[in-house]
């Protein structure tokens, strides 16, 4: 099961509140905003929206 449509219109970045889209893969959510670009990883179909678990994709 994928996240939902629903959950991803809600979830925001933690760090500057920006959108989040979900990764080709669907491993991962990454935040929209090019200056932040964290990616939150996806864990067990539930995602890790900590800043302390995020990576940087700039």
């Amino acid at each position: 099961m994928a996240i939902s449509p629903e959950l991803l219109k809600i979830l925001r970045c933690p760090k500057c509140k920006s959108k989040v889209q979900i990764k080709a893969d669907q491993s991962s959510l990454k935040c929209v905003n090019p200056e932040c670009a964290l990616v939150y990883p996806i864990r067990d179909e539930i995602p890790v929206m900590l800043v302390d678990e995020a990576k940087s994709e700039k």
